[in-house]
């Protein structure tokens, strides 16, 4: 995804989630409902998610320098785990304590005709905002299931904002149950239990998060359908006697380091070594655009080879 259909996407999501933020509290003040104001709490840290993701795009994009010869591609990385982190402690732990008291303590619904025009409307803008990251996702899914691209995929910006849009709906679906059930059963602990529900579905989906970046954070390689086709291009190459399993790291969401320890053909001579290394960072590049730095260590020149 590029980095500009990225930021369409988050800024979506933010003008979305605050107003819808601001429509769930005002129902909430109104009602009553344990339900509502953990939707509420949970839009509003949507907000607050995406400008963090914006931030993490702006300052990975900054260039490389003495101090990051690599660049700052894993800013983005670092703060979706902030992302992460926040959506578990403030979104799920609030909504599970809100829920947890009006448990202990229920009171009965007033007038439910506020929630149900929030949750409708509500349902409306969270669809929207969510089908504009699912179709920025189906960019680069290709024919990989849903939860294998998800997992699959280097970019946050695609999988928290559309995991966030898929929680937001689930979560909007679970309080509008609450609501009604309870209204409809006379039963105050629908709502309360609803809100746990919405904890427990944003705990479950920061722990998602944070599994997935923790492994780009800390330095996670290409897929092994990558590594395979690394290797048949270099062994496509004549000049090429053998290969060592390639070294990758993700540097970036578009940005992959690529490290290949080659043995080239001991009859060859130094020029044609340097013409194969040329041929081999091509090919690679030209399959593989994610590779922005190729290093290549030939090993096992002939003596004159070496001398020379």
């Amino acid at each position: 995804m590029a980095g500009g259909s990225s930021k369409v996407v988050v800024y979506g999501a933010i003008g979305a989630n605050l107003a819808i933020a601001v429509a769930k509290f005002t129902a909430a003040f109104f009602t009553g409902s344990a339900a509502m104001l953990a939707e509420g709490i949970h839009s509003l840290v949507d907000s607050g998610n995406g400008l963090l993701i914006l931030l993490g795009l702006s300052r990975s994009a900054r260039p490389a320098d003495a101090e990051h010869p690599f660049g700052h591609g894993k800013e983005l990385y670092f703060w979706t785990v902030i992302v992460a982190v926040l959506i578990f402690a403030v979104g799920g732990g609030v909504s599970f304590y809100e829920g947890w008291i009006h448990l202990k303590n229920p009171a009965p619904l007033s007038d439910p005709t506020w929630n149900y025009w929030v949750l409708g409307l509500a349902i409306v803008f969270e669809g929207i905002a969510c089908s504009l990251a699912f179709r920025e996702f189906n960019k680069t899914r290709g024919d990989a299931g849903f939860w294998q691209a998800l997992r699959a995929s280097r970019d946050p910006a695609v999988y928290a904002i559309l995991l966030e849009d898929l929680a937001a709906l689930v979560g909007l679906v679970i309080a509008l149950g609450g609501v009604y059930f309870g209204h409809l059963l006379h039963n105050p602990y629908l709502d309360g239990s609803a809100s746990i529900a919405i904890g427990l579905l944003l705990i479950g989906m920061a722990v998602f998060m944070l599994k997935e970046t923790r492994g780009l954070l800390v330095g996670e390689g290409v897929d092994a359908a990558t590594l395979a086709s690394l290797q048949a291009l270099a062994a496509a190459d004549p000049a090429v006697r053998s290969l060592r399993p390639p070294l990758s790291m993700y540097l970036g969401p578009a940005d992959a380091f690529l490290a290949l320890d080659v043995r080239f053909q001991q009859d060859l001579s130094a020029q044609q070594v340097e013409d194969a290394v040329g041929r081999l960072e091509k090919a690679i590049r030209a399959k593989h655009p994610e590779f922005k730095r190729i290093f290549v260590e030939a090993e096992s020149f002939a003596p004159e080879q070496r001398a020379a």
